[in-house]
């Protein structure tokens, strides 16, 4: 609760918005009062229950001794902090605040009740902000006596951490009232967002598609929820997995964001999973109740306890087949670091191109990164010279006659991978498992093309591959149980962690990732937000390490949008056909960082 740097909570506020009401004191409106009032301002907080009206001043109280404990006030700074707090039951307290904000429960009626009553109370030049994050602020407004007055003002919890607040204009909206709360969010502390009044927003609307996308996965037994949200958390580097997200947000709050959502945008990307209705119906409506997706050790903790879902060790019960020596086929960045992760772990590597002199090439590859390694202390110059002399460059697929794990690294081409997995079904030996690293082709199409398709399967590593731990672990239904279960031997071998999931288009983190960016490049092409609003509220609001446009020019625009047409031509989902923005910007060479220009521009290629 103490981690936000406030401004000097001494200093007179230059904003106008000196006295604030706060109407609802629960978690959220707690949080925005203890904002307010370190930030200097007059704060009177509204609940019609007694008990939550205490709760809020005694979770100020023991906030601010904690800033005094860890140094980060004095205890005058929090006397007077505390003295700017007051409480209510009684709405006729919002009379002299300039300002009122509202974050009761998110129920339509509840929230008109609020403002009606509120229309009767504040002097005429007050502004009404109302919290939502899925309700239409135009609605309220048009419901108000003073409609010009009202605008959205959306915190994200906890209030006190997060630095976005996002500032909702309806078309009602006066100039003057957004002013004065943007200056006044950054007094504060905060990163503003200007956004236009539509369910969730910007950082909500692209978030809760992307858990409703995770959770009908899940739903469909596709994968199990651990591997979902490991997938996330190592393949995005995404703080959290987005079903243990859906459980601290609330499975019920997520479903009435989405039912909102759904109900304004008639995409079936929005339209709720059927599991989150299931688990709302039933009170299992995540951390609060105990039990969502995931069981917890007690309501409201954190504290994740193992249950039927579970998962087992079947899979490493099963037997798996000895791999000594590896192939590795390719002499890309990928092909490069799959053999550098190989040759760490101990395993005799054979990189193989399509020439000597590229194989050659790739080798060096590694030296440099082994070499930079040793230069920031990771490995010691030994270790390096041992790795590097574990990998034999190969001109041809005819090194690979011995090998026991065969890996292709190669061009992300149907036609170029089935045209290897013959060459290696002719060269490698008999009990050889042959890996495919595609990220969303059909791996079974990839079988196909040997006499042995039980032998193939999916090893999806990500790059950089020496620093990216996960693996997606890709069966297809003629898979064998050993070669899985030497696959994950193999992984953990390397250090990597696997995850299973069946042979279909973008795997896990794909198939949840790309239609999360479709949708916020289709905002920028609706002209709903700028791509810097948008990249700041998924960094801010969402714990992204980078935003969708600046992960979009990293990936390659014209890579994000192949995998965009895999997805639509295997789903069949209108809601996952391409957002022309992107394929303007392809068919115009423009692709990323990789060519100086892509949703931005860089200063070189």
């Amino acid at each position: 609760m103490d981690r936000q740097s406030t401004p000097d909570p001494s200093s007179a506020p230059s904003s106008a918005l000196r006295v604030i009401a706060v109407v609802g004191l629960g978690t959220m409106g707690t949080g925005i009062a203890e904002v307010l009032a370190r930030a200097g301002r007059q704060v009177i907080g509204i609940d019609i229950s007694a008990a939550a009206a205490e709760g809020a001043s005694a979770a100020l109280d023991a906030s601010t001794a904690r800033a005094v404990r860890r140094e980060k006030i004095t205890e005058a700074e929090r006397t007077e902090i505390l003295a700017r707090f007051r409480t209510s039951t009684e709405l006729s307290a919002a009379a002299e605040a300039d300002l009122v904000i509202e974050v009761v429960p998110e129920d339509y009626a509840t929230k008109h009740e609020v403002f009606t009553a509120l229309d009767a109370v504040v002097r005429p030049e007050a502004i009404l902000a109302t919290g939502t994050n899925a309700l239409s602020v135009t609605r309220l407004a048009a419901d108000s006596a003073r409609p010009e007055r009202v605008l959205g003002l959306h915190f994200f919890n906890p209030a006190p951490a997060m630095k976005l607040v996002e500032v909702v204009s309806s078309v009602l909206t006066a100039p003057a009232a957004v002013t004065a709360v943007t200056e006044l969010a950054r007094e504060l502390g905060k990163e503003p967002v200007a956004v236009g009044d539509r369910p969730g927003f910007v950082a909500d609307g692209l978030l809760f598609g992307y858990l409703n996308q995770a959770a009908a996965m899940y739903e469909s037994k596709y994968a199990t929820r651990e591997d979902i949200d490991a997938a996330m958390r190592l393949g995005c580097g995404l703080p959290m997995g987005p079903l243990a997200l859906l459980d601290l947000i609330g499975v019920d709050t997520a479903r009435t964001v989405l039912e909102a959502m759904y109900a304004a945008s008639g995409d079936r990307l929005h339209a709720p999973a059927p599991i989150l209705g299931q688990l709302s119906e039933a009170g299992l409506t995540g951390r609060k109740a105990g039990r969502g997706f995931y069981t917890y050790a007690a309501p409201g903790g954190a504290e994740v306890v193992a249950d039927a879902e579970t998962p087992g060790d079947a899979h490493e019960l099963a037997a798996s087949r000895t791999v000594r020596s590896v192939g590795v086929a390719g002499s890309g960045t990928m092909a490069s670091g799959i053999a550098e992760v190989f040759a760490k772990a101990g395993f005799a590597v054979v990189l193989a191109a399509r020439s000597q002199e590229k194989a050659d090439t790739a080798k060096a590859r590694i030296a440099k990164s082994l070499k930079r390694s040793v230069d920031k202390g990771r490995m010691t110059a030994e270790a390096r010279e041992e790795t590097l002399a574990r990998i034999t460059p190969a001109g041809s697929l005819d090194a690979f006659a011995e090998v026991d794990l065969a890996v292709e690294a190669v061009a992300e081409d149907l036609a170029v991978k089935q045209q290897l997995f013959q060459s290696l079904d002719k060269v490698c030996k008999p009990g050889a498992v042959l890996a495919t690293t595609t990220s969303s082709l059909p791996v079974v199409a990839c079988a196909r093309a040997t006499s042995r398709p039980q032998d193939v399967i999916g090893m999806h590593f990500f790059n950089p591959a020496p620093a990216m731990k996960l693996v997606e672990v890709v069966r297809t239904v003629l898979t064998g149980d050993d070669v899985h279960a030497t696959v994950r031997a193999v992984c953990a071998k390397v250090r990597k962690h696997p995850v299973d999931c069946g042979d279909r288009a973008g795997f896990i983190v794909n198939a949840l990732l790309f239609p999360y960016l479709n949708n916020a490049v289709k905002m920028v092409q609706e002209h709903y937000a700028s791509l810097d609003d948008i990249d700041a509220a998924m960094k801010l609001g969402g714990g992204y390490p980078m935003g969708p446009f600046e992960l979009l020019d990293v990936v390659g625009l014209d890579v994000s949008l192949a995998i965009e047409k895999v997805l639509h031509r295997e789903f069949r989902d209108p809601g996952l056909a391409p957002a022309p923005l992107l394929e303007h910007l392809v068919a115009a060479g423009c692709l990323g960082r990789k060519t100086g220009r892509g949703f931005r521009e860089y200063a070189k290629a």
